[in-house]
């Protein structure tokens, strides 16, 4: 390990500890909106949900699960990777999902406290696809 390495391990450790300040103040936010205009952005689908994997097709695993947040019609991670995506007024659903090299991307529906849709992507190295049910909590 150079210095240079070991001089930028504290500064590491301390980014590494952050990664959940955007979660917190993303729950902060759905929670307690304190303004007018935070609570205009609010919607139907707002909350953390909780989505069950299924692959299909391909070699990855199956049946894990994830926890998302929604906000104002924005899809987030609540748990780790980076999540993005929108839910329309209508309930549609596009997301895309990166952990580290795998990349997955999906759409589908929400309605009331439930959804359902599939999804695609490279896990590991492996082309997978499937389907997707999501629970709000």
């Amino acid at each position: 390990m150079s210095n240079f390495d070991r001089s930028m391990a504290p500064f590491a450790a301390r980014l590494r500890s952050l990664r959940w300040l955007p979660v917190f103040a993303a729950l902060a936010a759905v929670v307690a909106p304190g303004t007018a205009d935070a609570a205009r952005r609010t919607g139907a689908y707002d909350g953390t949900w909780k989505v069950v994997f299924a692959t299909k097709r391909g070699n990855c695993s199956s049946g894990y699960s994830v926890p998302f947040t929604v906000h104002g019609g924005q899809v987030s991670s609540a748990g780790g990777g980076r999540v993005s995506g929108s839910i329309s007024r209508s309930g549609g659903v596009a997301v895309a999902v990166s952990v580290g090299a795998s990349r997955a991307s999906g759409g589908g529906r929400l309605a009331g406290n439930r959804g359902a849709g599939s999804w695609s992507g490279i896990i590991t190295g492996d082309r997978c696809s499937g389907i997707w049910q999501a629970t709000r909590n």
